[in-house]
């Protein structure tokens, strides 16, 4: 099983994450500001270079001012589905 981070699934989570994010009207130095954390940070999760656990995508979610619960879900559906 390849890990998480290279799935599709996994993709389109962070994709729905960074376009909130975009859609906010936010850059990721705002995000990693809220979440005090450097830009690389944000970089690197939006960039699939860091996997982000469930606690830390739940704080990225909120930063953005996102509600994670619909993205969560959502993905469930897609692996279900599978």
């Amino acid at each position: 099983m390849a890990k998480s981070i290279h799935t599709e699934v996994y993709r389109d989570l962070i994709d729905h994450l960074a376009d909130a994010r975009r859609s906010a009207g936010l850059t990721q130095q705002a995000v990693a500001d809220r979440l005090g954390k450097p830009q690389s940070y944000v970089a690197k999760a939006e960039g699939y270079e860091r996997r982000l656990d469930i606690v830390e995508f739940f704080l990225m979610a909120g930063a953005v001012g996102v509600e994670p619960m619909p993205l969560i879900e959502a993905t469930w559906r897609t692996i279900s589905e599978a």
